[in-house]
């Protein structure tokens, strides 16, 4: 396999990679840590202290300014250089500004949270790591080279040049190790692979969607379709019934026949609701879930305050949230009953789920996981207390932007 960054070099080929570029490609990456580092603390601090100096006649808030936004150039630069050590490109997630104009960039800038993570690594950059890079590169390479260069006519000296000779061949592994971790660091910081990520997300998020549209096109074949055919199945024989005799067999026959539609229909009716209810549509969550709470055998409390309608897949998982909690309450829990509470704060539903059973849920069983993923999927979290003897919270939290 072609080795990606230096760590897959230095993991996979350990012996070949001596012969390769990436030692020297870490040495470089090294060398130019220290010389940036050290600038990067000369000139931001030097700004630093100019701008708190100036501050009081009113221009050294735009040299703090200035230092704030260098941390996007240092941060450009480190991106640069981790070419060295990883092959993958370091690509951002910076926001574009909302309007034209300097103003707007400035605003933009300053509220994007990369401004503030690049300074973040830029500060970090420049008092400790590129510190470490020196430290580093002083022990792997000056250490050995003073030791084997030890004076030869010192009869004590002799064994410091046996040390630096043992140490000479593992500098391109200790070089090399060090690079691949910082390199990481950064990337991790400054350029995670998001890209990979986010299409993961957004996959993810079409198949919640796909799912959803799937479920409501069932539930309207289901309500439109077979329901309404048994419907007048059962109207027919109700018909058909009144010219049968009162107490005929035949009479007694369609009476039993008409029961059990009556209770096909009722069940299909049932299903149709577990699949995607409709009041979920046509009204929103808030009645959906007054419908679900009204059939539950477990007497629940419904505290629903909304300002408007939620988007469908966040309105959609949250009914499903409590259709799971409910059933698994009234199932497993012994509970007397259950409280149900959604709020909207900010741009976030808040959705709680509490019971007064027997608790010790766990939260690796199927359906909680199940609900894990599909609120994971809409970018939400979900907690669970259930400690033994009781009360069982379960916990949402999902964005509607």
């Amino acid at each position: 396999m072609h080795a990606r960054t230096a760590w897959q070099a230095l993991a996979h080929h350990p012996l070949a990679f001596l012969t390769t570029l990436w030692p020297w490609r870490a040495l470089a990456y090294l060398l130019s840590g220290v010389g940036i580092g050290a600038l990067t603390l000369v000139v931001l601090v030097s700004g630093l202290l100019t701008g708190l100096v100036l501050l009081p006649a009113g221009v050294g808030a735009a040299v703090l300014l200035a230092v704030v936004l260098g941390g996007g150039v240092v941060a450009r630069v480190e991106r640069w250089r981790l070419r060295l050590v990883d092959l993958d490109p370091a690509a951002t997630d910076r926001r574009a500004p909302d309007a034209p104009g300097v103003r707007a960039w400035l605003r933009t800038r300053l509220r994007d949270r990369l401004t503030w993570r690049e300074l973040g690594f830029t500060a970090v950059s420049m008092t400790a790591l590129w510190w470490m890079d020196l430290l580093v590169l002083a022990f792997a390479l000056a250490l050995p080279v003073l030791c084997v260069t030890a004076p030869l006519d010192d009869p004590g000296a002799w064994p410091w040049a046996v040390i630096g000779l043992a140490l000479l061949p593992a500098a391109p592994y200790t070089v090399t190790g060090w690079a691949g971790a910082r390199a990481a660091l950064t990337r991790l910081v400054l350029a995670p692979r998001d890209a990979e990520l986010t299409e993961v997300r957004a996959s993810r998020a079409r198949l919640v969607g796909a799912f959803d549209a799937e479920r409501r096109r069932i539930e309207r074949d289901l309500h439109d379709g077979a329901q309404q055919r048994l419907v007048s199945v059962n109207v027919l024989l109700g018909l058909a019934r009144l010219d049968a005799g009162p107490d005929s067999p035949l009479g007694h026959q369609m009476d039993a026949i008409q029961g059990e539609l009556t209770t096909a229909v009722e069940e299909l009716r049932e299903l149709s609701r577990g699949v995607h209810p409709r009041a979920l549509t046509d009204q929103g969550l808030a009645a959906a879930l007054t419908n679900l709470t009204a059939r539950s055998p477990l007497p629940v409390t419904v505290d629903v305050a909304l300002p408007g309608p939620l988007p469908a897949p966040v309105a959609s998982t949250a009914y499903f949230v409590v259709a799971e909690a409910l059933a698994n309450a009234t199932k497993h829990s012994g509970a007397g009953r259950a409280e149900v509470q959604a709020r909207l704060r900010t741009d976030t539903l808040v959705l709680t789920v509490r019971d007064d059973g027997r608790g010790g849920a766990d939260p690796a069983g199927r359906g909680l996981t199940g609900l894990a993923d599909r609120v994971a999927a809409a970018d939400g979290i979900l907690r669970l207390s259930s400690p033994s003897g009781g009360p069982t919270l379960l916990h949402v939290e999902m964005p509607c932007h």
